[in-house]
């Protein structure tokens, strides 16, 4: 009797990881809560809630469940919009309260914009104060010529960018700030509180970023070979369809249940990242995507109290500035 055939195995299946936010946040917990015991006090977050928004409600109590879990203090104060800038001013006068945070939107308007600057820098949690907003698209990374002030970034895009360096899409090997020459990422949001400065930080990092919103694409970059010291935008006449196809990284935050993001143009192999409340992937992502990230909520707020720890860490540098000028 012949021996049978010996036919080739076909290949695997392609296998889609499906990464959660909760054990990339409790990592970076774990590196904070001994921050946390060489202050020796638990921190005061005091946030504001002056709109219905369900997706404001539900972050202001992840972040109360979040602090309480972790050591910290957290005062949610619920009140009327027309109450809002007065009380902004209050906090920012207490020296009790360490870090602030306004559950956006409050007018829906240019107002809110303003409300945003309202908070000092030396409180704004969020990272949105013009003098962080400007270094970050500057590319500074600090407050000070010492460099002992480091300079905020806002909570979602930093809480991607950490997401992307747990998966390994940055590349350690290469050196700091440098971390993402080569990758390709396109990004579907350019608001001006995420997408745009998610962009931003992407591309000031060394990637090629397509930042597609309604009104169009742009590339963010630093040019060929990453020469420049910092991103630049240029409008571009490509679409989704055409920038889609060749990104190693899809990140998308489109904030409609409506909106579905068209899997069949992804490549092979491409890591999807949605920071939206609403599920901008379907399940069918998982038949073309290497890694999908469905969310990325409780790493922000993780996030959100690094940065009060940070906070904490600039004014006492800053206050030794000024003793040791005096």
């Amino acid at each position: 009797m012949s021996d049978p055939v010996e036919r080739p195995s076909s290949p695997p299946p392609a296998t889609c990881k499906v990464v959660l936010a909760a054990p990339i946040a409790s990592k970076l917990m774990t590196e904070l809560k001994s921050d946390l015991r060489e202050l020796g006090r638990s921190p005061l977050l005091v946030g504001f809630l002056a709109n219905s928004d369900p997706a404001a409600k539900m972050y202001a109590d992840w972040t109360r469940k979040t602090c309480e879990e972790n050591g910290f203090s957290f005062d949610l104060r619920v009140l009327d919009k027309d109450a809002l800038e007065d009380a902004i001013l209050a906090a920012n006068a207490d020296d009790a309260v360490d870090g602030i945070i306004i559950y956006f939107p409050v007018f829906g308007s240019s107002q809110d914009r303003y409300l945003q600057q309202l908070t000092v820098p030396e409180k704004d949690v969020e990272g949105l104060s013009h003098t962080y907003l400007f270094n970050m698209y500057q590319n500074r990374r600090f407050l000070d010529l010492a460099k002992r002030q480091k300079s905020l970034l806002p909570c979602t895009p930093l809480a991607i960018i950490k997401i992307l360096e747990h998966i390994g899409v940055y590349n350690s090997i290469l050196p700091y700030g440098n971390r993402l020459f080569g990758r390709t990422i396109t990004v579907v949001n350019r608001s001006e509180i995420v997408g745009r400065p998610l962009a931003a930080l992407l591309a000031n990092d060394g990637a090629e970023v397509w930042s597609v919103d309604v009104t169009g694409v742009q590339r963010f970059s630093r040019g060929e070979g990453i020469k420049r010291r910092m991103h630049h935008v240029q409008d571009v006449s490509e679409t989704l369809e055409d920038v889609v196809p060749r990104s190693d990284v899809v990140i998308t935050g489109v904030p409609s249940k409506n909106y579905k993001f068209p899997v069949h143009l992804l490549k092979q192999g491409a890591v999807c990242i949605n920071f939206s409340s609403e599920k901008n992937f379907d399940p069918e992502v998982k038949e073309r995507a290497s890694i999908y990230v469905p969310a990325v909520g409780k790493v922000t707020i993780t996030i959100l109290l690094r940065n009060i720890l940070r906070l904490i860490e600039n004014r006492k540098a800053a206050k030794s500035s000024v003793e040791l000028a005096n």
